[in-house]
């Protein structure tokens, strides 16, 4: 047992598949008063949301919001369109309000709290931010480990503290992180083992030589941690403070049955270790919309996942998993709000 497994302990993750549990669940949607089908996706959401909560009447969704914040040493090899300085500028943006997050947050009156996990940046105290900061943000990965051993567990708990503190039944996680397309990608391509060209896109706005030049720091990246085979292994030293958090936030959320709503890119690649950690996590996860970002497709395929929207976002921030969250509390209501033709008097389709 590796340095990076031996500590570490992953929570207990039960399967939601209950097969007495589904049919209850599947005859109660399949006799709304609705054609077999109709309503597409948000059927399937339903039995899915029914299957974590174990209950033909699921409770309200309680949704909450965690924005995960920290810098990369990657930014070294200039891998970005925007400074490093932006992202301690759009945490303070965050505090302020200003971000769409936040806007988005305020209309579906979602609480959202803001995490400094490893942010090159020493902000004043507030209570809006949490500081969970673990460095002044991680090592250059295309020269050595991104983050210690002990630095990973560190986020990794991190994140499952805080998912253990909070009331909520639905997580909604967001980054902010300049250079962490790139960390992404590199997380995405070890982990699917994808050709790189796939898994490379233009993060920020970067132009076709920039993608070009990120590739090749990437391959410089792959190649030193080319022996790196354990998942925690992979997060140390391929990922970041952030991406760790999330991690640990997804699979405490999974261990406690909570939905997880998964937004874009940066999220995808974290789920993409908390699964090599715990395949059950996937069971609770939600897929919001697929991103613009290049690789983010190729990504839901490798998962087998279907998202809600695809809206030509690549913001991140969780904006896409916000935007979604009125589908899942539609799924939900419907389940149990919507009469059946039973109960409504209505005539059910007729046998053929």
């Amino acid at each position: 047992m590796s340095a990076y497994s031996a500590t570490f302990r992953v929570p207990a993750i039960s399967s939601i598949v209950q097969p007495a549990l589904q049919a209850q669940l599947q005859a109660l949607i399949d006799h709304k008063t609705k054609p077999p089908g109709s309503l597409g996706q948000l059927e399937s959401l339903a039995l899915q949301i029914g299957l974590v909560c174990q209950s033909t009447q699921p409770a309200a969704l309680q949704p909450s919001a965690f924005i995960f914040a920290a810098d990369h040493g990657v930014m070294a090899e200039n891998v970005s369109a925007f400074p490093q300085s932006v992202t301690w500028q759009m945490v303070e943006n965050f505090l302020a309000g200003g971000a769409a997050i936040n806007v988005f947050a305020r209309q579906h009156a979602c609480p959202l709290q803001i995490i400094d996990a490893g942010v090159n940046h020493v902000f004043a105290a507030r209570s809006a931010l949490l500081d969970r900061k673990i460095a002044m943000g991680s090592k250059n990965l295309a020269c050595e480990a991104a983050m210690s051993a002990l630095e990973c567990e560190q986020a990794l708990l991190a994140g499952m503290a805080l998912v253990a503190e909070s009331p909520a039944n639905v997580l909604i996680l967001g980054e902010m992180g300049i250079g962490n397309t790139t960390v992404a990608s590199a997380l995405m391509q070890k982990i699917t083992d994808l050709p790189l060209a796939l898994c490379v896109g233009a993060g920020t706005g970067l132009a076709p030589a920039g993608v070009a030049h990120k590739q090749a720091v990437l391959a410089r990246a792959l190649a030193l941690h080319a022996q790196v085979s354990e998942p925690l292994e992979i997060l140390a030293h391929l990922g970041g403070f952030e991406i760790a958090m999330m991690v640990g936030a997804m699979l405490q959320a999974a261990s406690m049955r909570k939905l997880i709503l998964i937004d874009g890119f940066i999220v995808t690649s974290a789920l993409l270790v908390a699964r090599l950690l715990a395949p059950q996590v996937q069971e609770y996860c939600v897929f919001a919309h697929c991103s613009d970002e290049s690789g983010h497709r190729a990504m839901l395929d490798f998962l087998g996942a279907q998202p809600l929207l695809t809206l030509g976002l690549r913001l991140g921030e969780g904006s896409g998993a916000m935007l979604a969250l009125p589908l899942l509390q539609a799924a939900r209501n419907f389940l149990v709000e919507m009469a059946s033709f039973a109960a409504a008097e209505v005539d059910g389709a007729l046998a053929s």
